[in-house]
């Protein structure tokens, strides 16, 4: 595995992230960050972060309201955007992202990427599961599920959605089925979930402010809380560590695997 040292960054007074709600991380351990009130992405390389993509200010123009983001099979980086209903693929070598669903999505929570390439995306708005072909294309619903948020997929093919119903962790198997993971309501407010290589699930929790570990077969824990921790929502995996967007806090945090957390993109008070 390469070794990828994340270091502290502070943003300067005149270029700061305002509201971070999703993060993604790209293999060579570039993060981009999307910022509601940016609007738009960051990306944050080398210690250095700078705005990939800035969108216009009026809402219903593309990626003015970006809620998740995703790496694809090309390395190619998505965003979902709820101001346009739609995912949004962007070329790494330049050029207007290109959408890819036509505007079919309601409010896209989470996009994951599965062996095949094609995006399963989560939409908050609809109350479902879509699967979207790698090309673009029309939707195909996978599954219905009660206001869903994050979603992450194994390497068995089963997605992983939080949702913020009752149960609040399920896999949704490759037959369709959903499963339950975590049951009841012991989150507050979920939203990201990603895994780790030994298959424990970490979810961020807003209105908690908390990250939980849940690992096979047993009950969740809090791996991190509290301060620094003000408003956890987006959530990534970046070689060891897990990478926290807090739109609260305006803070981009690291956690390993002991609970530690530390800002490494932090803008100023």
């Amino acid at each position: 595995m390469m070794a990828i040292v994340l270091a502290p960054y502070q943003l300067s007074a005149q270029d700061q992230m305002q509201y971070p709600l999703a993060v993604t991380a790209s293999a060579n351990g570039d993060i981009y960050v999307a910022d509601r009130q940016l609007p738009g992405i960051w990306k944050v390389s080398n210690g250095e972060a700078t705005v990939f993509f800035r969108a216009e200010k009026k809402f219903g123009t593309r990626l003015n309201a970006v809620r998740c983001l995703a790496i694809d099979a090309q390395g190619q980086l998505l965003a979902g955007d709820s101001a346009t209903r739609d995912i949004w693929r962007f070329n790494p070598e330049g050029g207007d992202p290109v959408a890819l669903t036509k505007g079919a999505i309601g409010i896209p929570m989470g996009i994951a990427v599965d062996g095949e390439g094609n995006l399963l995306v989560t939409d908050l708005e609809l109350h479902c599961v879509w699967k979207v072909p790698a090309a673009g294309g029309k939707p195909e619903k996978l599954a219905e599920v009660r206001a869903p948020s994050g979603i992450t997929i194994d390497g068995q093919g089963r997605a992983w959605i939080v949702s913020r119903g009752v149960d609040p962790l399920k896999q949704l198997l490759p037959d369709g089925t959903l499963k339950v993971v975590v049951a009841g309501r012991p989150f507050k407010l979920p939203h990201g979930v990603v895994l780790d290589d030994q298959g424990t699930a970490y979810v961020t929790d807003g209105f908690g402010k908390a990250v939980w570990k849940i690992a096979a077969d047993a009950e969740p824990e809090k791996l991190a809380a509290d301060a620094p921790l003000i408003n956890p929502v987006g959530i990534t995996r970046l070689a060891d560590k897990l990478i926290v967007a807090d739109p609260r806090a305006r803070t981009i945090f690291s956690i390993d695997a002991a609970g530690s957390v530390t800002a490494i993109v932090a803008s100023p008070e």
